[in-house]
């Protein structure tokens, strides 16, 4: 899911490559030189698709759906009764201010050129978007528009703030939230997208590369060598590490994750927590919200692809299959430590699967996201329970033992399952035009220097701005206020009455 709008860069570093290419291609043969223009102007005006344009706009809609009501019902019916409204009412806060942030200034942090960590202002209130700009997918020649691509990133970033909220739920007053969102937004999330996701693009790369093959000895070559380093070096931080993330197992679940971790330890356990009963108050709805969230996720997944074609149903067929293996394994650890396999043990589980493939989706085969969904749901299992309990640390909705842990582990398992050997499909090189070598070892280190600079990022971030919040309005609502419930003493509102 990378990216890089074609006007920014792919026509320019075509323009340089054609500029440094010009005096080789003038003492060349004609039907090279015919050859070579024909692609330069096939390279500079990329192909639309009304196919991929159409599953582009689907997939950016569920992926909304995936918030409201998939993720508002999950979480929802995880808490008490008296908390339920407070959780929508979060998850559907954060949904809105977030997409003002993001066309005021979000996309344009995430997705322009400055630095490996940040982006810049150039695309503030979406200056210079057109009906007529392209964003490129990952395929030489091959374009969306840039609205489409703009809003279908949008749901990514209108949903992993909310993640968080599961962690510490119950217990935090909705003005925190009010803060807390912008904030970690823009300080954790956008430099996060960019690190990962930024890119010169396919179109920028194979311009470049094509000049460099075409260019002469000496001066040129050199020129045009340089061309193409700079391309290559216009890119996030983790990008440039060589890790891979297909769908946002760093950007969205790792961040989130250890997000929720440091949230839930500074925010402290709800009152009663470990001394008395907090059940949730309707599985029904959180299976309902589950099943919303598993169908949304073919948009996170497949949608990733950025366009219409046969690796889009290997990203949905990964989808599926971890996820049907994940929830199978939970139920049966479950059952086995517990003596029965509980619903909500399944529904973790599919969630756990949704998470741990997200990085992995269009970079492993079936059988690998298979043994994927097997291995990750254990890992999480005792994380929500053993080690949770040992360290005493309240995450509410189980969000670092699920979406922390399942990221990591789907982060560095899509080093391993990526291998053609494995049948992974390799990481293609656009220098080339074909699939790179394959190591399994630097690209598994790459991966975990990816989960770690992901996990200093969003702890130091997220914990720098709760303790502002703290500063500012406070974190926790009154002893009497948590016990009577948010919802009638935050939002006078009661979602149920008898």
């Amino acid at each position: 899911m990378t990216f890089k709008t074609w006007s920014r860069v792919g026509l320019p570093a075509l323009l340089l490559a054609t500029a440094v290419a010009a005096p080789v291609l003038a003492q060349t043969a004609a039907p090279a030189a015919d050859a070579t223009t024909t692609a330069a102007a096939a390279a500079a005006a990329p192909t639309v698709n009304k196919g991929d344009v159409a599953w582009m706009l689907v997939s950016a809609m569920v992926v909304l759906m995936m918030s409201l009501p998939g993720l508002a019902l999950f979480y929802g019916g995880l808490v008490r009764a008296k908390n339920m409204l407070s959780l929508l009412m979060q998850v559907g806060y954060c949904v809105a201010i977030v997409g003002l942030i993001w066309v005021l200034y979000g996309y344009s942090l995430a997705f322009t050129g400055g630095s490996p960590f940040i982006g810049g202002f150039s695309k503030a209130f979406l200056n210079g978007v057109t009906l007529e700009s392209l964003a490129a997918t990952f395929s030489v020649g091959v374009a969306i528009p840039e609205i489409v691509y703009i809003a279908f990133q949008m749901t990514f970033a209108m949903i992993t703030p909310a993640l968080i909220f599961g962690a510490f739920a119950e217990r935090t007053k909705f003005s925190a939230v009010v803060l807390f969102v912008p904030l970690w937004v823009t300080f954790v999330y956008f430099p996060m997208a960019h690190m990962v996701w930024y890119w010169a693009g396919p179109d920028a790369i194979d311009a470049a590369a094509k000049a460099v093959a075409a260019a002469a000895d000496g001066a040129a070559k050199t020129a045009a060598q340089g061309a193409l380093d700079t391309v290559l070096a216009d890119a996030g931080y983790i990008f440039s590490m060589g890790a891979i993330d297909f769908a946002g197992g760093t950007v969205v679940h790792i961040n989130a994750g250890i997000a929720g971790l440091v949230a839930c330890i500074i925010v402290g356990k709800r009152l009663g927590y470990g001394k008395e009963a907090l059940s949730p108050h309707s599985l029904t709805l959180t299976m309902v919200g589950a099943s919303l969230l598993w169908v949304g996720w073919f948009g996170f997944n497949a949608g990733s692809n950025l366009e219409a074609n046969a690796l889009t149903g290997l990203a949905m067929m990964n989808t599926f299959i971890a996820t049907c293996a994940a929830a199978i394994s939970w139920m049966f650890i479950e059952w086995l430590v517990k003596g029965k396999p509980s619903m909500l043990g399944l529904a973790s589980g599919l969630v756990a699967g949704l998470v741990a493939v997200t990085p992995a989706a269009g970079f492993s085969s079936i059988m690998g996201s298979l043994v994927l969904g097997l291995v990750v749901s254990p890992i999480c299992f005792i994380f929500c329970t053993a080690i949770k309990n040992a360290l005493g640390y309240d995450d509410a909705l189980d969000v670092f033992g699920v979406h922390g842990v399942g990221g990591i582990v789907g982060a560095i398992a899509t080093g391993i399952l990526v291998s053609p050997a494995l049948g992974g499909t390799g990481i293609f090189d656009y220098t080339t035009g074909a699939v790179a070598s394959y190591d399994m070892a630097t690209q598994v280190m790459a991966q975990v220097k990816g989960v770690l600079v992901t996990v200093v990022w969003s702890s130091v971030g997220t914990a720098v701005i709760l303790f502002i919040i703290s500063v500012v309005v406070g974190l926790r609502p009154t002893t009497d206020v948590e016990r009577e419930g948010l919802d009638i003493n935050e939002h006078g509102e009661r979602a149920y009455h008898s």
